[in-house]
């Protein structure tokens, strides 16, 4: 779900196994992005994964820095993340999206040799876009309830639109 020109484009981690077999991103029940995502203001209701498709008409995408299924994102290697974040680096030159939104802030510290990043605006720009990192909505992330969630998505949404 990439498109010229987006106003946010969400970075996932990796597809977890039931994103892989749906092809919707965060698709797994009790993933909380799409609730996140709502409780930001960035959607009028909150879209059900298969409903993917309704992203770039409301200026917003997503895609993954690694393209390679596994059931938990500790499995991918530094490689494959360094990887994937050089990948996502030229997407984002070739798609030109306004922000970039990294969804987990472990994964962006790997892939962009960046091990002192916190969660919120970072002071790089990622090609032209720029560049914000959020908590991953797993639910295996306990240290944020959705609330928190939907309070942080709701401060990338107020940069976007400020």
């Amino acid at each position: 779900m990439i498109a010229p020109g987006l106003d946010v484009l969400f970075v996932g981690i990796n597809p977890g196994l039931w994103s892989a077999a749906t092809g919707w991103h965060f698709a797994r029940p009790g993933n909380r992005f799409w609730p996140a995502l709502h409780r930001g203001g960035f959607t009028p209701r909150q879209l059900h994964p298969s409903e993917q498709d309704e992203l770039p008409g409301l200026g917003l995408g997503i895609t993954n820095m690694v393209a390679r299924a596994s059931a938990r994102a500790d499995e991918l290697t530094a490689a494959e993340l360094v990887e994937g974040a050089r990948e996502l680096t030229a997407k984002v030159a070739r798609y030109r999206p306004r922000w970039v939104a990294v969804v987990g802030v472990t994964a962006y510290r790997i892939g962009f040799a960046r091990p002192k990043a916190g969660f919120g605006p970072q002071p790089e720009p990622l090609a032209a876009a720029r560049l914000w990192v959020l908590p991953n909505p797993s639910g295996l992330n306990a240290h944020f309830t959705p609330e928190t969630l939907g309070a942080a998505f709701g401060e990338l949404r107020a940069a976007v639109a400020g």
